[in-house]
């Protein structure tokens, strides 16, 4: 027999039995569907705790905006405070830790001075 036909024979009954076995990329094409769906719920629950933890380090300007004829201080957030005091404490000047910490000057001294 020609070497040719030979191929052509033992191509075609390889072809025959791909029919009968399963597809494997259908279990891979599934797999992956899978894991990019896991990725985004995971994605969203990484931004909806990302959200929380901003508005809660986040100055409220209603808190902070000062009222008609009435003095107020404004608020600052716990964290803030504590950033402040280690600048203090680690020889920062005033301005520096203002640029650092977002708060203006006096701000930074009543934050400085609350805590003598």
């Amino acid at each position: 027999m020609d070497f040719s036909i030979i191929i052509i024979i033992i191509g075609i009954i390889l072809m025959a039995l791909s029919f009968f076995f399963k597809d494997g990329s259908k279990k891979v094409e599934d797999e992956v569907e899978d894991l990019s769906f896991t990725l985004y719920q995971e994605t969203s629950a990484l931004k909806r705790r990302l959200k929380v933890i901003e508005e809660e380090l986040l100055i409220d300007p209603i808190k902070t905006a000062p009222k008609k004829n009435v003095a107020t201080k404004p608020v600052v957030h716990a964290i803030i405070k504590n950033q402040v005091l280690e600048l203090h404490k680690q020889g920062y000047s005033l301005k520096d830790i203002s640029s650092r910490s977002s708060l203006t000057v006096e701000e930074v001294k009543s934050v400085i001075g609350g805590t003598r």
